[in-house]
């Protein structure tokens, strides 16, 4: 590891947000049911306007955009303090991870392993990739992989769920390669990892029903057979936004996939303060700040923020703290499109 000349002032960095960590419930019931609300009805109205028209073509924007941000709660539930905000779990799978194909347990524990210091960056690490080392067919390839990502979870809960309690082989399949949230598609879960979420079986079972209940509907025509299609065209565009926030989310430097030092995290992730009305739209619910996250995991999206210009404020705009912040989508892009295929940029 190079040897950086300072290293971040992390206790003062704590006296600054020490009195930010009471998450508010009010705003994550309210901001959730808005836009699950808002996306589940454009979701509708798309069936009920005429096919190819304006109004239908606005209202599916909406419901992606509406229904990415409710899906991305599932980033602040799996911060939650345990025992904490019981209701709000079971309603968020109700409404959006089962619906979605993507319950809570994809990623509970997967991205606190994200957090951890000696996976950050690392080979244990699901949500990381080396981008700018491997290259920018990687990068290219990371956004069209959203295009088989609901099907995948589709045929992974609805087929291959139910015959995986017939086959040891292919449950452990399952649990290893298709029963997380992840970018490294070299990534392995462990049995332990799913351990640690509790009810997780429940939870696959209840996805496995919704979507079986979803096809049963389409054949009894009680739906009509393209909101299958109409599903997997929200879902894509959910999954392709959602793939260039993550691209925007880190660097991406660590080329060997060596553990980093706490400074070294921080300068590898971004704040993307942006634009207040449009920055929030492809990083929504606190994650343009996710440099100040990585930081502070446990503070509520909502004083994020807050947390950040406080920090910028007092530390400076020179500081080690100040270097994380870039602004908006395109810079940060285009820095990892010139550095992918580089080598040794963190050795």
């Amino acid at each position: 590891m190079t040897q950086k000349p300072q290293e971040f002032p992390i206790a003062k960095a704590r006296d600054l947000v020490k009195d930010l960590y009471l998450p508010n419930p009010w705003i994550y019931w309210s901001d959730f049911l808005l836009s699950a609300g808002v996306g589940w009805g454009a979701f509708i109205i798309i069936f009920r306007v005429p096919q190819f028209s304006f109004e239908q073509g606005f209202s599916f924007f909406i419901a992606v955009l509406a229904l990415y941000r409710a899906a991305l709660f599932i980033h602040e539930i799996a911060h939650f303090k345990k025992g904490s905000f019981v209701v709000f779990r079971k309603v968020w799978n109700l409404i959006c991870g089962y619906p979605l194909m993507i319950p809570i347990f994809l990623y509970q524990s997967v991205h606190f392993d994200h957090h951890k210091q000696n996976f950050y960056g690392t080979q244990k690490d699901g949500e990381y990739f080396p981008f700018a080392s491997k290259g920018r067919l990687f990068i290219a390839l990371h956004i069209v992989f959203s295009i088989f990502i609901p099907i995948i979870f589709f045929f992974r809960f609805v087929v291959l769920t139910p015959l995986s309690y017939l086959h040891s082989g292919l449950r452990n399949f399952l649990i290893q390669k298709i029963s997380s949230l992840n970018i490294d598609l070299n990534y392995q879960r462990a049995r332990s990892s799913l351990a640690q979420t509790k009810g997780w079986q429940i939870q696959e079972i209840l996805t496995c029903i919704y979507g079986m209940s979803f096809i049963g509907l389409i054949k009894f025509k009680i739906m009509p057979a393209k909101s299958l299609i109409i599903w997997y065209c929200l879902l894509t565009s959910v999954f392709i936004v959602n793939s260039i926030r993550t691209l925007a989310a880190h660097r991406y430097l660590n080329t060997n996939e060596n553990e980093l030092s706490f400074t070294d995290q921080m300068l590898d992730s971004i704040n993307n303060p942006g634009n207040r009305w449009i920055t929030p739209l492809w990083a929504p619910v606190g994650l343009r700040y996710h440099a100040t996250h990585h930081l502070f995991p446990d503070l509520p999206y909502h004083v994020l923020g807050k947390a950040h210009r406080r920090l910028l404020k007092n530390l400076g705009k020179d500081s080690l703290y100040g270097k994380t912040v870039f602004s908006g989508l395109w810079p940060v892009i285009s820095q990892l499109w010139k550095y992918s295929g580089k080598q040794k940029l963190i050795c």
